[in-house]
């Protein structure tokens, strides 16, 4: 396995040519690359659409087929050759769900960068961490989002990052010391003034590192998890075999998470170009505007957390859209509840999937249809066929089975991007990689993730099942959403005090603790994980990547009170 010139070498996991061979064998890896798939799908559907973008505010969609995204693919690539960017560098994009993505993603594999997606709502700190970090060379942005003036804070973090040399800016001002994206990129044809024979024997193998995605950061700096193109084919192809998907372009994706994740990033786009498929999304959280797509492009499949699914059910029941194409609705980050998969079921006509994964290695559990109708209510799945899961021991306190999860297969990444010693800390000597999860056997060869162990609350011995309480609690009609998390007790030495910290739905005021602990109850949960408190805050705190965090709350709540 070779790396770009300005990737380490030591950022890269060693495979041994066993693994590698039976990856290949088994159709996990390949030597073909995404982008090999681009050119196949422009060639055989060129008029197939390939992407379409909804600009919400502004009442538009921008949309690309495969013969557009194939020539702006080239036309980019070219634009990058004339910043300056070769083989090894890494391009880092900071947009939401917008079209120029996808061709920035494309063109970076064309001319053998390493792509970094950051999200619009990054911090300046952090930021600056990850642009120092990858050394990225250029950086597109925008003028400004939510009221941060993006392009001014990128450019002027060029005098302190000596490697960044550009910043192109999509739309609106450009800054000094900026340049104009649809002035570089988009206008100049150059595929068609100067041919493309430039761009010949640059692209990235399908082994080599072609990603950098960042995670969330809940315990310092966020790390970027490297990815090659082979280690991702594994994990697509996983999850669109699940679901029976062939190559014949029928597969039509409504993608509500942004394409800075995995989520977006591999189940969406990249999974959509491997099929020959559709991929529709949209600039803004708009849940009650995912279904529009859904009517509009025909899509069989919705992707989302519950929250953003029982946003699309409440919308349908307000306003019907026709949803009669919808197969599958796929919900990740947390745990499905039976309500939910009902209301989706009733609403849409789409029968709902679980799935358990993160970035390190995607999607790795999923429910299928080959299970009981109910089982996404019940279990986060089974793995996929390119890699293989372990409940290993018991946790502390903990019972029936739990155990902290480990994982190993092709779908695992290479690494963390200059911080190899802490990605290959995590793996035992037997290969497995430690999730940092605690789950439990689901009776029918998969599992059910109970929460981070770094979080478990543990009272009376056992390990409070915290992803679904919070499902639970989060599903209150009160309620939008909730984190549980354990604070000291009253006296030395006694069981945690469990705060259930809720998010209130619209003007309701946000649920009681005694309403709260009904509805746990009601779900026949153990009497021991009853929150004894209960603290309303209009928004959670995430990271970057939409994990709560509970170091936070508990700081914020660390103080003990009496118990209800």
């Amino acid at each position: 396995m070779t790396a770009p010139a300005a990737v380490p070498a030591a950022a890269v996991r060693a495979t041994t040519r066993e693994q590698a061979a039976e990856y290949r064998s088994r159709g996990w890896w390949r030597e073909e690359t995404f982008l090999d798939d681009l050119h196949r799908q422009a060639r055989e559907r060129p008029h197939k659409l390939a992407i379409a973008a909804r600009r919400v505010a502004e009442a538009r969609t921008d949309t690309l087929d495969y013969a557009e995204l194939a020539r702006l693919t080239d036309r980019f690539a070219l634009a990058l050759l004339r910043l300056g960017v070769r083989r090894g560098d890494v391009v880092a994009v900071q947009l939401p769900n917008r079209w120029e993505m996808v061709p920035l993603l494309f063109a970076s594999l064309r001319v053998g960068a390493v792509i970094c997606p950051i999200s619009p709502v990054c911090p300046e700190e952090e930021l600056r961490h990850r642009l120092g970090l990858t050394e990225a060379r250029v950086v597109v942005t925008l003028p400004e989002w939510d009221g941060t003036p993006l392009a001014r804070i990128v450019t002027g973090l060029k005098a302190e990052l000596p490697s960044l040399a550009h910043v192109a800016v999509v739309d609106g001002p450009v800054p000094d010391g900026a340049l104009s994206f649809h002035g570089h990129f988009v206008a100049p044809a150059y595929e068609e003034a100067d041919g493309t024979g430039e761009l010949d024997g640059l692209a990235l193998s399908a082994d080599e590192p072609f990603v950098v995605l960042f995670t969330s950061g809940t315990t310092g700096e966020s790390k970027g998890v490297l990815h090659s193109q082979n280690t991702v084919h594994s994990a697509v192809r996983g999850y669109v075999d699940a679901f029976g998907f062939g190559t014949n372009g029928d597969w039509t994706a409504a993608v509500s998470t942004p394409l800075v994740h995995y989520s977006g990033f591999a189940q969406g786009i990249l999974a959509g170009v491997l099929l020959g498929g559709t991929v529709a999304f949209q600039d803004v959280r708009a849940n009650e505007a995912l279904l529009d797509l859904v009517e509009r492009y025909g899509a069989t499949l919705l992707y989302g957390p519950p929250a953003t699914l029982s946003d699309v059910a409440a919308s349908q029941r307000e306003r019907r859209r026709d949803t009669s194409s919808l197969q599958h609705v796929v919900i990740g980050s947390a745990q499905v509840l039976q309500t939910l998969a009902d209301e989706v079921h009733e609403t849409l006509g789409a029968r709902t999937y679980s799935l358990w994964g993160m970035s390190e290695n995607g999607p790795v559990t999923m429910t299928g249809p080959a299970d009981p109708e109910d089982w996404a209510a019940h279990s986060n799945g089974r793995p996929i066929e390119a890699m293989s899961t372990r409940i290993e021991g018991t946790a502390e306190g903990t019972a029936g089975g739990a155990g902290r999860l480990k994982v190993r297969g092709a779908s695992l990444a290479l690494g963390y991007y200059r911080r190899q010693e802490v990605f290959d800390a995590e793996f035992d000597a037997e290969g497995w990689f430690d999730t940092g999860d605690l789950a439990r056997e689901d009776g029918r060869g998969g599992l059910r993730i109970i929460g981070r162990a770094r979080d478990a609350v543990v009272r009376g011995g056992l390990v409070a099942p915290t992803t679904e309480l919070e499902a639970v609690i989060g599903g209150h009609p009160k309620a939008l959403e909730a984190a549980l998390v354990g604070l000291p007790g009253i006296a030395e030495g006694a069981d945690p005090v469990i705060l259930a910290v809720v998010v209130p739905r619209g003007e309701q005021g946000g649920p009681t603790l005694d309403e709260v602990r009904a509805r746990v109850r009601e779900s026949g949960h153990d009497e021991r994980f009853l929150p004894e408190r209960v603290e309303l805050l209009p928004a959670l705190p995430k990271t970057l990547t939409g994990k709560v965090r509970k170091a936070e709350l508990r700081e914020r709540y660390g103080a003990p009170k009496e118990r209800a």
